[in-house]
């Protein structure tokens, strides 16, 4: 296929167009302009349009004020209604016409406006109104009520406009049977990342929307006259330029557009975004979700923690001493997920709020900042509570020159080691029978968390080291998608 010679479609397009530079002076008009001003090219090329074509009154200004403004804003203009007089030749007869004009941007290689193409199209239909009339006052007076008219239906037609460009839901007129954008409010713009869309199909403009069925949908609405309404319908949309496709939410319809015969034109597109609402109902069923489970192995934990207490001794005092403290441990891990909406917990802070109860020269604590899950949270704090009890009672905390150490790290496999350490303490041995602390450290460390427990009755002291595997204590986000 050849060139296409575009100089020539111009001068032969059957309505009249014109083009202005900055300056408002000729620099092209084709054939039907040319006929319909009575004028040659050489005539008008480098004149300014209101040298050629003066008019000092109201509908001089509004056309220049409309070439002005598309100038200004790069925004095409339409006057629907114009009264401007004209001579068809150089000195010749001035004629009073009336006409619609539409003014639209030529943009410059760096998007500014360079030039400004006018069409105009006369609509002079007042010969018939004068011949009709058989009173000049008469005349004047249908030429004025229709005037007036035509310029409140041209400011009801901006107003309408403006409150459809404007609103928060999102409007857009496709035309034809490839649904071509020939409208679309700043809302539409805003949910598709501000893509150019007038004068481009929906499969040109948004190629990501092609398979998931919309077009189909498009083609049975302008086939059928089918109207169609959806609510939360899923889509992947590219909401910002050069991004991905993004799961996006919408409540829309699709309605026909006939013409004054009853065929149909086009598609009249309307619907919100529901996007944020959508996630934001996901994220409250999964935390609903997540806190019955969470609740379910709390009340899990203190089930067992009362049966392992109670087991453990005889004085019923003691034991409910000992309850309440374990139970306070969880109370205290759970306070601190709470803080961090039940996500995680940096393991320095834990460690600190576990031993803060004792005096800060016998504990000693250092690691990287490290941050765990919910579960390994609430295990390591029952861990720790019961480590701190033990040496309270019967290791280095029980004298004031003992210290306990802890410290924490990643080993080169990504494992959590935490090591716990006493020195200065009275002389230690292993336990005769397995108390609820060996119970607890064996069932949380080996059973719930898959790791590792390595404990030593050292002369110095208590020595323990946990080691726990990634998969157990990383965080992980939440899938609120």
């Amino acid at each position: 296929m050849g060139e296409v010679d575009y100089a020539r479609i111009f001068d032969v397009l059957p309505s009249p167009f014109m083009v202005v530079d900055k300056e408002l002076r000729y620099i092209a008009a084709n054939r039907a302009y040319l006929e319909t001003t009575g004028r040659s090219f050489d005539e008008i090329a480098g004149q300014k349009v209101f040298e050629l074509f003066p008019n000092p009154g109201e509908s001089g200004d509004r056309l220049r004020a409309s070439i002005d403004k598309v100038m200004a804003t790069g925004q095409p203009d339409t006057l629907a209604y114009l009264a401007y007089p004209i001579s068809r030749s150089s000195g010749g007869e001035v004629e009073n016409r009336y006409w619609t004009a539409v003014h639209v941007p030529v943009l410059d290689a760096d998007g500014s406006v360079k030039y400004v193409m006018q069409n105009t199209v006369d609509v002079t239909e007042f010969a018939r109104i004068r011949a009709a009339a058989t009173v000049p006052f008469t005349s004047l007076s249908a030429e004025t009520r229709l005037i007036e008219r035509t310029r409140e239906v041209e400011a009801a037609n901006a107003d309408f406009r403006r409150l459809f460009q404007q609103a928060p839901a999102f409007f857009a007129i496709l035309s034809g049977p490839t649904h071509v954008f020939t409208f679309a409010s700043d809302s539409y713009l805003r949910l598709v990342g501000g893509r150019r869309l007038l004068g481009c199909s929906v499969g040109e403009a948004m190629p990501e929307v092609r398979d998931q069925g919309f077009i189909e949908l498009l083609d049975r609405v302008f086939v059928e006259g089918y109207v169609h309404q959806a609510e939360g319908a899923r889509l992947m949309l590219v909401r910002d330029e050069g991004k991905a496709p993004e799961e996006t939410f919408l409540d829309f319809s699709y309605h026909p557009i006939r013409d004054p015969s009853g065929e149909i034109t086009g598609v009249f597109v309307q619907g919100t975004d529901r996007t944020e609402s959508v996630r934001a109902a996901r994220r409250q069923r999964l935390l609903i979700d997540e806190l019955n489970h969470r609740v379910n192995n709390t009340l899990a934990t203190v089930q067992s923690i009362a049966a392992q207490t109670l087991r453990s001794t005889a004085d019923t005092i003691k034991a409910r001493e000992a309850f309440q403290a374990r139970i306070q441990a969880l109370s205290k891990a759970h306070s601190m997920l709470s803080d961090r909406s039940w996500h995680d917990t940096e393991i320095g802070r834990l460690v600190c709020q576990e031993l803060s109860a004792y005096e800060g020269a016998q504990v000693r604590y250092a690691g990287p900042e490290l941050v765990v899950n919910s579960k390994c949270t609430i295990a390591l704090a029952l861990l720790l509570h019961e480590l701190a009890t033990n040496a309270a009672k019967h290791g280095a905390l029980s004298v004031p020159d003992g210290v306990v150490a802890v410290s924490w790290r990643e080993d080169p496999e990504k494992n959590l080691v935490l090591e716990w350490s006493e020195n200065g303490g009275p002389a230690v041995s292993a336990p005769s029978r397995r108390g609820f602390g060996s119970r607890l450290l064996d069932t949380v460390v080996t059973g719930e968390l898959g790791g590792q427990l390595d404990v030593r009755y050292e002369p110095t002291g208590i020595f323990a080291r946990l080691v726990i595997p990634p998969a157990a204590y990383i965080a992980q986000e939440l899938a609120l998608g």
